[in-house]
């Protein structure tokens, strides 16, 4: 096996793990079964991961020769080891595996398919990471995993008209398109909280943006590139969301969910990007700041519905009213499912229940002020603590449609 020794080496194996995938999943659901050659190669990815030398808990990289970067690859490593798992056992064998890594399971599982139980669906948006996609220490190596492809398809083919996955990533270039591996033609991907997607016909569109708020946005993302080839601030690239341009809006992560990042270094970062961007937009006519303890977002602003003369930020609800107007959804016209796992993925759930009172939701989570505000917005929801269950919900529903 090739020896992992560079950040670089660790991109290029996840991105052929990524193709294998995708070739898993086609033929795992055309029902050809999956070739014994083609386990082997995700045992030989998961080795060569395995293989990468440790301090701790982290995994050590070169960036660059001389400088190395810790990594944790429990996302990588534990994802590799479930779709191997998923693929030389039964799919019950695999929901028990299932049951013995998560608390209360089944109890979830079973909750989340009774709220939906003889619905109608016609329309389903979630959000990805942390809500059906676990969570990854860098979102370019995040790639979707087999069994996970194979629940999220099923549902999306058996039970909803739409499926739509709406997240504030970037639609590609390193975006959540090079990351999925479910079959063609199954989601629309939104990204840049639905401000671009691609279609089913894998055409782009987006959102429209006046030219002085997009050379606006440019000047930021000329200052952010800049700054990060500054050897004291090339981490905050590395961890994480990375800095990522998007459409409409610009991320960069100031701490990731291993907290490598001193909490003084990552809150200084935060003050340094509060004052380049008010540097640009003295006036904040142009850009709010979201920050979300992990990543700084800075987002282009919009006219608010409720007043012209208002200006607020684009969030996941807009992009549900520009995706179901786009594409021509007619969310009014049957139930809709809406899946998230943060307090940004509410105005999800509101902007449905704007289309029709026949909205479902099930967050993941557990943070119980937040599992408050989703049945406080939407009664007809639920809670689940891992994105495992959820996927395991979905599949369910699938296999009893």
């Amino acid at each position: 096996m090739e020896e992992i020794k560079t950040l670089s080496d660790f991109y290029q194996l996840m991105n052929e793990a990524r193709a294998l995938r995708v070739q898993i999943v086609e033929k795992y659901l055309n029902g050809e079964g999956v070739f014994g050659e083609m386990v082997e190669g995700l045992s030989a990815f998961l080795g060569r991961l395995e293989a990468i030398p440790k301090n701790n808990e982290f995994y050590i990289l070169s960036l660059d020769g001389e400088k190395t970067i810790d990594l944790d690859l429990s996302y990588e490593i534990g994802e590799l080891k479930k779709d191997i798992y998923f693929l030389t056992h039964s799919e019950e064998e695999f929901f028990d595996f299932l049951d013995g890594i998560h608390d209360n399971f089944k109890e979830q599982v079973s909750e989340g398919a009774g709220l939906l139980k003889g619905v109608d669906l016609k329309t389903f948006i979630t959000d990805r990471d942390g809500t059906v996609n676990n969570y990854c220490g860098r979102y370019a190596s995040s790639v979707q995993s087999v069994y996970n492809a194979v629940f999220m398809t099923r549902f999306a083919r058996s039970c909803v008209e739409n499926g739509i996955i709406l997240t504030s990533a970037p639609l590609d270039k390193i975006g959540l398109v090079e990351i999925s591996v479910n079959p063609e033609n199954v989601f629309v991907y939104a990204g840049s909280k639905g401000r671009e997607y691609f279609n089913k016909q894998g055409e782009r569109c987006q959102f429209p943006i006046e030219k002085q708020k997009q050379s606006k946005l440019d000047l930021i993302n000329e200052r952010l590139s800049a700054l990060v080839q500054q050897p004291e601030y090339e981490k905050f690239s590395l961890i994480g969301s990375g800095l990522q341009f998007k459409f409409g809006q610009t991320t960069i992560a100031r701490q990731d969910i291993s907290r490598t990042i001193p909490e003084d270094e990552s809150m200084a970062f935060l003050k340094l990007m509060q004052e380049i961007v008010s540097e640009i937009d003295p006036g904040g006519t142009y850009f709010r700041i979201e920050d979300t303890g992990k990543d700084v977002e800075i987002i282009l602003t919009v006219e608010s519905q409720d007043s012209a003369s208002e200006l607020k930020d684009f969030d996941k609800g807009d992009g549900v009213v520009f995706l179901d107007s786009d594409i021509g959804l007619g969310m009014e016209e049957g139930a809709s499912l809406i899946c998230g796992d943060t307090s940004a993925d509410i105005p999800m759930i509101s902007a449905s229940l704007e289309k029709t009172q026949d909205t479902y939701a099930i967050f993941v989570t557990q943070d119980q002020e937040l599992s408050k505000r989703v049945a406080a917005v939407c009664e007809k929801s639920v809670c689940v603590t891992e994105p495992d269950i959820l996927v395991a919900i979905l599949n369910r529903l699938a296999l009893f449609a």
